[in-house]
């Protein structure tokens, strides 16, 4: 390619960002009078729609021909709407911290950059910040593939009255990080409970000798190894440079495909889109076939049933609660029915939340 040619490109380049900024700017003007006409009927609070946000990823989504791939598209729409959102308010998100973490990431995913992240210590402390009133929204993880549930946000799931309003997906690839560059001078490992568990078989190999100490997140892992000769920390990337510890081995968890799933918490739950999913937690007396007579409205009235995992029950010894995830709204009449008749059977049924199914 001759210069001229290349000077030609980059003039066509320079003239393409100038529309797309452009562009930026009106759809911000346009959200401002949005959120004008609905300050002048009366609404209040935020004006943050998940069901809305949802309906533009997945048109976007589908309208995209690529080259970029459909990930980095709605990423870039979901920073846009963040930035235009922010122009009102920033939303204040409750994350489990402190900075660094994957949920911390989690969040940035679900609502963008341009939000006031509050990081608190324990997942206690996110559903007491958004109870509260502090923080419209907060982020918890439920679930990794590898290790299973995580059964502290299940419980407290059962005695909250905050709703599920979206989730979060996430990769996750765990790295050891520490100033000692002789992997044989590490005498601790720091992580989470669930990064020591996800590479369990990893520190069997490389470090048997080593002391594992199970702290609140992998962010105060990274923390606390940068601190300390001889440490180390089981932490994401954006942990480690945090805490400006240099990665010595690089995805080191066991499972090639590592993800955890993040629930996205509010007071209310959003209205139908479509493609939704609806999350509920049962108990029966305990009897024989008591199970299966309590979920066979969902097969009656053809519910796809996606998750059910088990919990011992608040109320006594030996007795259980069920965690249930569903295709579909709780409002759908389809579903709207089988749950009424499931709450006949039920010595409890509460509904956690109906939200839309994650776009990427």
């Amino acid at each position: 390619m001759s210069e001229d040619s290349l000077k030609a490109v980059r003039d066509r380049i320079d003239a393409i960002d100038d529309a797309l900024l452009k562009l930026m700017n009106e759809r911000a003007e346009a959200a401002a009078e949005v959120a004008a006409v609905k300050q002048a009927m009366g609404e209040v609070g935020d004006f943050y729609r998940p069901a809305r946000e949802v309906e533009v990823l997945r048109r976007i989504r589908d309208a995209n021909a690529g080259p970029l791939a459909d990930a980095d598209v709605t990423r870039l729409f979901r920073e846009i709407m963040s930035a235009c959102l922010a122009l009102q308010r920033p939303l204040r998100v409750a994350f489990l911290g402190p900075e660094g973490t994957f949920t911390q990431e989690a969040a940035l995913k679900h609502f963008g950059h341009a939000i006031r992240s509050l990081a608190l210590e324990g997942i206690d402390g996110v559903f007491r910040e958004v109870e509260a009133g502090s923080a419209e929204y907060g982020v918890v993880p439920v679930e990794n593939s590898t290790e299973g549930m995580v059964t502290h946000t299940l419980d407290r799931l059962l005695s909250s009255p905050l709703q599920i309003v979206g989730e979060v997906e996430l990769p996750i690839v765990q790295n050891l990080a520490s100033h000692a560059e002789d992997l044989t001078t590490i005498t601790t490992v720091y992580s989470h409970q669930q990064g020591l568990a996800q590479c369990r078989l990893w520190i069997d190999r490389q470090l048997p000798n080593a002391e594992r100490v199970a702290v609140s997140s992998t962010a105060e892992a990274a923390r606390l190894a940068s601190t300390q000769p001889g440490a180390a920390a089981i932490a994401s990337d954006a942990a480690a440079q945090r805490y400006e510890l240099p990665v010595r081995q690089p995805s080191i968890q066991d499972g090639a495909a590592n993800n955890t799933r993040f629930l996205v918490l509010v007071k209310e739950s959003p209205e139908p889109t479509g493609e939704d999913k609806t999350s509920v937690v049962v108990a029966r007396d305990d009897r024989p076939g008591g199970l299966a007579g309590l979920l066979a409205p969902l097969a009656r009235y053809g519910i796809n049933m996606t998750r059910l995992e088990s919990r011992p029950s608040p109320e006594g010894m030996w007795a259980y609660v069920f965690f249930i995830d569903l295709l579909g709204h709780a409002d759908d009449p389809e579903l709207k029915r089988a749950l009424g008749e499931m709450e006949q059977l039920a010595s409890l049924l509460k509904i956690l939340g109906a939200y839309p199914r994650s776009v990427v």
